[in-house]
């Protein structure tokens, strides 16, 4: 009869025929009995329709883990079989697991995007704006390639009033997210007390996990903790990371953030011409007004003034003294006439007169008559400057 075994010793035997024969799997199913510890190692099981085994990622592997497992999820485990001989059980120990369908960078970005957007990380309502005129512009990028190069020239033809400042980061490779991170930060610190800062986060075109530094959580954090405006601009226009979501705007290249980021200098040259014009337009506008406005105040002043009143006083006297001095003249003419007069009546009635011309005054008792008024048998006088002549009329006669 064989000597009879111990369990350790079937249990070590199990487990060098197993890690022997089995030293790497692949497999595929569904999670189930899923546990983050706090010590950075997964515990799971997968599963399918009729069986169960236990699996455990431990820290060193997991932290390189670019999605979240999820109960229920179907995933495809390249992992060690191993035993676990106090207990007798076998499990495997993940080295790399992928979502089953689908990539695991697809499905990390599509569950931090659901997760960040839950979270209020894409509300427009939170967006910074940006600064019309900055003066300094961070750009938190790689100081080689062609990205920093071509937004060199385009703020130097654009806008050279903004000052740039690279900070140089890592923007590919595992130890991206963290450089990002830090600069993202000492931007914040430096542009502190700027109101006119800007900051900006991108890198040129390349693969999804080229870019993937921009698709980290510690990122989206960094970028929505900002006090200052970011502007995210990674790879190519149809490229779409999680920083552009984050960020206050999103820009489809590099190039293209500087050109949202700065105004052109030669449209404000044009503006400042328009301004200018507009200006001298208004300013003679109101010249030429108030000018109106003070020669109507002088008039209004001048028919008010003092001045003014003596001088119609000083016309009203003087026409006055015209309208007296006409009306005298006037009424001395009329008198002078009707002295005129009388003494033309005088000159034609007085005696010596008459005697010149051969005529007498015929009075008949005591008054002056006429020629027509004497009848047959009056007695009459006749009378010139010497004599006077008392005569009875014999006998009258009319010429006609």
């Amino acid at each position: 009869m064989n000597t009879p075994l111990s369990v350790s010793s079937l249990n070590e035997q199990i487990k060098s025929l197993l890690e022997t024969t089995l030293s790497s799997v692949y497999v595929e199913g569904e999670i189930s009995n899923l546990t983050y510890h706090n010590s950075g190692h997964i515990y799971f099981s997968i599963k399918d329709e009729k069986s169960m085994i236990s699996c455990v990622m431990f820290r060193g592997n997991a932290q390189y883990l670019k999605f979240r497992l999820e109960v229920g999820a179907k995933v495809v485990l390249y992992a060690n079989l191993t035993v676990y001989i106090p207990r007798g059980s076998y499990q495997l120990i993940a080295q790399k697991i992928e979502p089953s369908g689908v990539g695991a960078l697809t499905l990390a970005y599509e569950q931090l995007k659901t997760k960040l957007q839950i979270k209020g990380y894409f509300n427009k309502q939170i967006k910074k704006e940006l600064p019309q005129f900055p003066n300094t512009i961070y750009v938190v990028t790689s100081n080689t390639g062609a990205a920093i190069e071509d937004m060199k020239k385009i703020l130097a033809h654009r806008y050279p009033l903004a000052k740039m400042i690279l900070l140089p980061t890592l923007v590919q490779g595992d130890m991206a997210k963290n450089s990002i991170v830090k600069n993202i930060k000492l931007a914040n610190k430096l542009a502190s007390n700027n109101p006119k800062a800007i900051i900006i986060v991108g890198r040129g075109g390349g693969s999804i996990e080229d870019l993937w530094g921009f698709n980290e959580e510690c990122v989206a954090d960094a970028i929505f903790e900002s006090t200052t405006p970011i502007i995210s601009a990674v790879g190519h226009e149809s490229d779409f990371v999680i920083s552009d979501f984050v960020a206050d705007v999103r820009a489809s290249t590099p190039s293209n953030a500087i050109e949202l980021a700065t105004p052109n200098i030669d449209d404000l040259r044009v503006y400042c011409d328009n301004l200018y014009d507009d200006f001298n337009h208004r300013y003679k506008n109101i010249l030429s007004q108030k000018e109106q406005m003070l020669n109507s105040y002088y008039q209004l002043f001048e028919q008010n003034s003092l001045q003014t009143k003596f001088n119609i006083v000083e016309q009203n006297i003087a026409n006055l003294k015209s309208q007296f001095n006409n009306s005298f003249l006037h009424r001395l003419n009329i008198y002078e006439n009707w002295l005129n007069n009388l003494t033309q009546n005088y000159k034609l009635n007085q005696p010596t007169s008459k005697l010149k011309k051969g005529f007498v005054q015929i009075s008949k008792n005591s008054s002056v008559i006429q020629l027509e008024s004497i009848q047959k048998d009056d007695i009459v006088h006749l009378e010139d400057a010497n004599y006077i002549v008392c005569a009875k009329v014999i006998s009258k006669q009319s010429r006609n």
